[in-house]
């Protein structure tokens, strides 16, 4: 089934969406230093009539299709970006012109799901014809996990009963994501001079942990995401070459699965090895929609393809049933000459617009 937005009125809500891209992409939007490009959506949902809630560099806005006891549907971006990385070949806030595509800084990741989210709520609130109500929430500090991101924008929020997080995902939908668990290991030994074998090697100890951790098989499967994945990513120790190195540190990078929590990840690996062990945050938890929920059984009507992420998103900070899925390609974030072409942004404002429809959001 297509949906009921027409041709005509899809061209004028894909040019609104492009231009608006265009303006988000000329400021910097790194987290914690949003304010611009909130300035700049925020001026855009009043010139059309949308009633705004700015909670610092996040944006709320809401769309009340049915009775206030309604279920709610929340439509979430975020508008941060990483840095920019080495290998530009154009100024990533001044990019060329490109009839089909929206080049820049943060235009795939994820400003094309901004876009597109704010395009399909602005349908809605011209149609008026939904049995639940929308509530549009664009997030900052999703990169770095701030703690005035979305986790703070959601005190404000009220009401959630499910959620679509928009994320460059070619419109497929991830019906999983993988947490994050990032551990800092530290061995330590005995220093001395290395000419006469004194001390006891930190680097050493630290070698003994790791192939412990690289050989280490977690006994949970899950049949979703099947094994947890770690890996050793960063070492580093000594200060100079005839010195034997009191201390070696080194990184565990983890991708936990949903059937494990990630407190319970750091206490096994513990008992395995002699090192001391350190979580930097055990929040970022692995995420699943429920099998049988309404979100599922849309994207199965629809014909939407689904996946599990290996990577993570600000759908770890809901507890509301999600799903996440947006225009762009996720090979292209973090990258140089980002970009986003026209037709995905197409096929984003569409494909919100053709699920949202058929969404029965009964709880």
């Amino acid at each position: 089934m297509t949906p009921a937005i027409t041709e005509k009125e899809l061209s004028t809500y894909l040019e609104d969406a492009a231009n608006l891209l265009r303006k988000m992409v000329s400021v910097p939007s790194f987290s914690c230093e949003e304010s611009l490009c909130a300035a700049i959506v925020s001026a855009y949902l009043k010139s059309k009539g949308v009633t705004v809630e700015r909670v610092q560099n996040n944006i709320i806005a809401r769309l009340n299709c049915a009775s206030v006891d309604a279920p709610v549907l929340m439509l979430n971006s975020h508008i941060d970006t990483v840095k920019p990385t080495e290998g530009y070949t154009f100024d990533p806030f001044n990019p060329p012109l490109d009839n089909d595509k929206v080049l820049g800084l943060g235009s795939n990741d994820a400003g094309a799901s901004v876009v597109s989210m704010i395009q399909a709520f602005l349908w809605f609130k011209q149609q008026g014809k939904l049995d639940f109500n929308l509530l549009l929430l664009i997030s900052a500090q999703e990169e770095n996990s701030g703690a005035d991101g979305i986790s703070l924008a959601l005190k404000e929020a009220g009401r959630i009963d499910a959620a679509i997080v928009g994320e460059p995902t070619q419109m497929k939908a991830a019906i999983a994501e993988r947490g994050l668990l990032v551990i800092d290991g530290s061995a330590k030994g005995v220093s001395g001079h290395a000419a006469r074998g004194e001390g006891v090697n930190s680097i050493y100890l630290a070698l003994d942990d790791i192939i412990k951790i690289k050989e280490h098989k977690f006994n949970k499967i899950s049949p979703l995401m099947g094994e947890v994945k770690m890996t050793v990513t960063q070492i580093a120790a000594g200060s100079q070459h005839n010195v034997v190195p009191e201390l070696c540190s080194f990184v565990i990078d983890i991708r936990p699965t949903d059937v494990y929590d990630n407190t319970e990840i750091l206490n096994e690996l513990k008992e395995i090895v002699k090192s001391d062990l350190k979580a930097r945050n055990l929040s970022n938890r692995s995420s699943a929609t429920p099998v049988g929920h309404p979100l599922m059984k849309t994207l199965e009507l629809c014909s939407v393809e689904s996946y599990v992420s290996p990577t993570t998103s600000d759908w770890m900070r809901l507890s509301v049933p999600a799903i996440k899925m947006g225009p762009g390609d996720s090979s292209r974030s973090h990258r140089a000459d980002e970009y986003v072409t026209l037709d995905e942004l197409c096929c984003g404002i569409k494909g919100y617009i053709n699920f949202i429809e058929k969404l029965n959001l009964k709880i």
